[in-house]
């Protein structure tokens, strides 16, 4: 029986897309490039500043700038948390009924947690979630089932009794290698992938449709 689900945050919890792209733009637009639609950098959402830099200003890792572009792009959009940030529909249903339901729930992302924790009390919810791990909270980031484990501790709940929620292949894959049951949500960024081609024990297309797997 699952006693517990954690959420993945950027593409699962929360639709954050649009005030990344807002960051992302408010650069370009400083350096006179055009605006991109933010459907042109929904699909790298999950993957945060390298995603997005690598998409609006051809800056990968192994570009000489690109730690003083990454800062840039965190310090904009730390000032710029929670524009047009909403919990994707159903979410907040979801959210109450496995309150409801007696079941724990927290969020285990690799954002940061000087944006994680700032952007869930900004969405009303953090006094709710039973633990928050961001991708600095082990030093290790997903893949690595290290932030699963830590979640699964600290709520004293067994992995095998835990379920995770995610929209990226390195969910499931983190997922699958702490011990839990893993679920794809198909209504997140994706990443340009199918997911069912990462061995999740099921996928959903809206929130709701995670209490048919608990």
């Amino acid at each position: 029986m699952i006693q517990a689900v954690f959420f993945d945050l950027d593409g699962t919890l929360a639709d954050t897309a649009a005030d990344l792209s807002y960051a992302l733009n408010c650069m370009r637009t400083a350096r006179g490039l055009q605006q991109l639609p933010v459907e042109a950098t929904r699909a790298v959402t999950s993957h945060g500043a390298r995603g997005l830099l690598g998409v609006g200003l051809d800056a990968t890792p192994e570009h000489p700038d690109y730690n003083a572009l990454r800062e840039e792009f965190l310090a904009i959009y730390a000032a710029n948390l929670c524009r047009e940030t909403r919990l994707f529909p159903d979410m907040a249903e979801l959210l109450t009924e496995l309150e409801r339901r007696g079941i724990l729930w927290g969020v285990v992302t690799n954002k940061a947690e000087r944006f994680t924790l700032p952007l869930l009390k900004l969405l009303g919810i953090h006094s709710r979630a039973a633990c928050v791990i961001g991708g600095d909270t082990t030093g290790k980031l997903k893949p690595d089932p290290a932030s699963l484990i830590a979640a699964s501790e600290r709520i004293r709940i067994a992995p095998g009794r835990c379920l995770y929620l995610g929209d990226d292949e390195r969910d499931i894959q983190a997922g699958r290698a702490a011990g839990m049951k893993v679920v794809a949500a198909r209504f997140g960024y994706l990443n340009g992938n199918d997911p069912a081609t990462w061995g999740a024990d099921a996928i959903i297309d809206r929130p709701l449709e995670l209490l048919n797997h608990l």
